[in-house]
C-alpha cells in the first residue's frame, strides 16, 4: 500500500492508516508487532480521535496507566516495546502526527 508520509516518516493523512501500514513501518525498524504493541497503537488512535493531537510521553504514560494499569502505563515497559522512543515510534506506527515535544 502506498501512503504519503512526511520527511520523518509520519503519515500525512490519519485516515490513510491501516494495520498493514503499521506492520510495514515496524518491520522496517526490525520490530514484529505483538498484541502488546497493538494495545498501545490502537489506544493512541483512540486518543487522537478524542483530543486531535498526539500525546507527549508523559500524557501517554498517564493515559495508558489510567486505562490499563501501571504495568502498561510506565516508561520502562513502553521503551521495551518502542526502543526508538515510545511516544515518537508508537505515534508513527499509529498514523498520528509527530508529538510536538519530540526533538528528533
Amino acid at each position: 500500500m502506498i501512503v504519503e508520509i512526511d520527511n520523518a516518516g509520519y503519515l500525512l493523512n490519519f485516515s490513510a492508516w491501516q494495520h498493514t501500514v503499521a506492520e510495514e513501518m515496524a518491520q522496517a525498524d526490525g520490530i514484529n508487532l505483538t498484541p502488546q504493541h497493538w494495545q498501545v497503537i490502537l489506544f493512541l488512535r483512540e486518543f487522537y480521535q478524542i483530543y486531535q493531537h498526539s500525546p507527549s510521553i508523559r500524557a501517554m504514560v498517564n493515559a495508558l496507566k489510567e486505562k490499563f494499569g501501571p504495568e502498561v502505563g510506565n516508561s520502562i515497559y513502553l521503551q521495551q516495546l518502542f526502543p526508538v522512543g515510545p511516544a515518537k515510534q508508537a505515534c508513527r506506527y499509529a498514523g498520528l502526527p509527530k508529538p510536538k515535544r519530540c526533538v528528533s
